[in-house]
């Protein structure tokens, strides 16, 4: 008799993963997403990736406001007596009466190594802590937030260039893969699910826009952790003459100078310890993207401008 798999999940990160699954004709009976969102403006629905796929692929999906006190998804799931839950990514705290709901549990695909990084952006976390790996874990959902006992773990080298996106496109790759894998072992009975360490705990607390502001007092090492970190959303930034500036790819420089001083006429700003970042991409708050280049030619920020911290 086929398996019933149930996936949930919600962004980019988890549509190669379902697509990973369907591709190899593991039975995705339903899709759990979030529900669509209005732009800022409230002019535009944007639905979920993951809704997106599931309609090109003719996949049931349903995306409720909340699984919380919810009579209505939890009968309906209940009905459908699904073999395994795979959780990637979902955003949403699944409730503890939903857990029993599958025969084989709920399994979470996390994108770190736990119990490194426990929590909403792990991804950007690891980078901006310059950490050298990270990686996925494949665990057992319990009832505390990314505490379940782990039977897989996967780990990806970290580059000084690496991006958020690009290391998140590259982990989901990397689930998609064993994730196939993974699912056997746990029919077959073969997974050895084994209890984290929680005094080696750490958490990746949700990303706040106002985290992205650069202190030029820091190592240069730092600041281009914060920029690629916070690639592309909600991004690393300062402020000059009441305008906010993002950059978007930047390199470490060995130019001197007083902290937040620009030292070159390629936006060349100076930072601790004798070194500097030269800014390779830009946006002005308001307006598109730009090479250096480019951004130099109207720009009020020359040579030998201070860029404050405020």
């Amino acid at each position: 008799m086929p398996k019933k798999i149930i996936f949930m999940g919600t962004p980019m990160f988890a549509v190669p993963i379902l697509k990973s699954l369907y591709q190899n004709r593991f039975p995705i009976n339903l899709v759990y997403t979030q529900p669509p969102q209005k732009s800022h403006r409230g002019q535009k629905i944007n639905k979920s990736p993951v809704q997106v796929i599931s309609e090109t692929l003719n996949i049931d999906f349903r995306s409720p406001q909340s699984l919380k006190n919810n009579t209505k998804e939890y009968e309906f799931l209940k009905n459908i007596d699904a073999d395994l839950a795979i959780v990637v990514a979902y955003g949403q705290i699944i409730p503890k009466e939903f857990l029993n709901l599958t025969k084989k549990g709920f399994i979470n695909i996390h994108a770190s190594i736990l119990p490194k990084w426990r929590g909403a952006a792990p991804i950007q976390r690891a980078i901006m802590n310059l950490d050298s790996e990270t990686g996925i874990s494949i665990m057992r959902i319990n009832e505390e937030l990314d505490k379940g006992p782990i039977s897989n773990i996967y780990k990806l080298k970290l580059d000084q260039k690496d991006n958020a996106k690009d290391v998140s496109e590259k982990l989901a790759l990397l689930a998609a893969n064993k994730i196939l894998d993974v699912i056997d072992d746990i029919f077959d009975g073969k997974s050895k699910f084994v209890d984290q360490e929680d005094s080696k705990a750490t958490y990746a607390k949700k990303i706040t826009k106002n985290e992205g502001q650069i202190d030029w007092k820091n190592d240069a090492s730092k600041i281009i952790g914060k920029i690629n970190g916070l690639y592309p959303s909600p991004g690393a930034f300062f402020s000059f003459n009441g305008q906010r500036y993002k950059i978007l790819k930047a390199e470490i420089g060995n130019g001197i100078g007083k902290n937040g001083e620009v030292i070159s006429d390629n936006l060349e700003v100076a930072c601790e310890n004798k070194k500097s970042i030269k800014i390779l991409e830009i946006q002005r708050e308001g307006k598109r993207v730009q090479k250096i280049e480019e951004f130099m030619f109207g720009s009020q920020i020359r040579k030998g401008s201070i860029i404050s911290n405020v």
